[in-house]
């Protein structure tokens, strides 16, 4: 409250705060707050003895780090990429005062979802036998990093790859990503939002093709690369839209360079192949790869040039982003000088 008579100015109310913390999990944050309801402290009155009344004490949610803080809507309203980084969700209310007849106003209230996500590089991304763990441990010296991040369900590989330059990225393999989703198995869209904090996405198949089990079909690398891009799509268009490179896997099996062609010329045409796909899983756009790079995970064979592609790929979209922001900010200057 103000204080009329002498024009005292109440105090505001204390803001609530999401914060990125080391060693914090979901579960920590369940487990300490069951009523998953967080406020602000109430401002001070202002008095005789203190006429601006204290503001009131700030309430921080110390959460993991790679969260994005959304709405119940989905309208986000900040990343914890680092440890430190900070969102305000809830702004306290404003403290009694001329303007207001001396009456405090109420303080926001929100309902916020926290959702853990991947952060890394390159995302994986393909069917159980295309062989992404040992393609990870090929391209990060056969001793994959593993990251322990904190979920409670999954356990993702986070790989680093070194260049010659120090220059590090780190490449994630999610198991159970896709993994029989298209099926409606219900394993993929738990962990395909963990896709969303990748970079780019790096798809893997059998250069031979698949068969998830004896009662399945037989798929072809053609229509497995098709299927993975559906299933992205049925979770998020803007998923599927991420830049992408293909590795065409266990070129040392044989026929492999058959099928490899067979494969490139499908690609370059999808559309007069469509037809080897079931209606439903026909994506709405096709993926255009900025690299097809056929390897060995066994042999070796082809892992260096894969790694040279990734850091093309990564070292382009790096140049297009800064070349945005450095017009976005000349933009900016431009009209502030009108």
């Amino acid at each position: 409250m103000g204080l009329p008579r002498l024009g005292g100015q109440g105090g505001n109310g204390g803001d609530v705060w999401v914060v990125a913390a080391k060693n914090m999990t979901l579960k920590k944050i369940k487990d300490k707050y069951p009523q998953k309801r967080f406020v602000g402290g109430s401002g001070g009155n202002s008095s005789v003895r203190a006429l601006k009344g204290e503001k009131g004490a700030d309430m921080e949610v110390l959460a993991p780090v790679g969260i994005a803080v959304t709405t119940d809507s989905g309208r986000i309203l900040g990343d914890l990429n680092e440890e430190g980084d900070r969102v305000l969700v809830a702004k306290g209310g404003s403290g009694g005062s001329l303007h207001s007849a001396f009456e405090p106003t109420k303080g926001q209230a929100k309902h916020i979802r926290l959702d853990l996500k991947l952060i890394a590089d390159l995302g994986l991304v393909g069917f159980p036998n295309a062989g992404k763990s040992s393609l990870l441990t090929a391209l990060s010296n056969a001793t994959p990093q593993i990251a322990s991040y904190a979920f409670t369900t999954l356990r993702p590989e986070i790989g680093k790859v070194m260049y010659p330059d120090y220059k590090q990225i780190s490449v994630a393999d999610l198991p159970g990503l896709i993994e029989g989703a298209y099926m409606n198995k219900g394993m993929g869209h738990k962990f395909l939002k963990h896709v969303e904090r990748t970079k780019q996405l790096l798809f893997v198949v059998d250069v031979c093709g698949f068969q998830l089990a004896s009662k399945t079909p037989f798929r072809s690398a053609f229509e497995a690369v098709q299927l993975l891009t559906k299933e992205l799509e049925l979770y998020k268009e803007e998923v599927a839209s991420k830049p992408a490179l293909l590795v065409v896997n266990k070129m040392d099996l044989p026929d492999a360079e058959d099928k490899l062609a067979e494969l490139k010329e499908q690609l370059n045409n999808p559309e007069e192949f469509s037809d080897l796909l079931p209606g439903d899983m026909i994506p709405k756009n096709y993926l255009t790869f900025r690299h097809v790079v056929p390897v060995s995970a066994m042999t070796g064979l082809g892992i260096d040039h894969l790694k040279s592609c990734i850091r093309q790929s990564l070292d382009e979209e790096d140049a297009l982003e800064s070349r945005d922001v450095l017009q976005e900010k000349l933009q900016a200057l431009r009209l502030r000088s009108q």
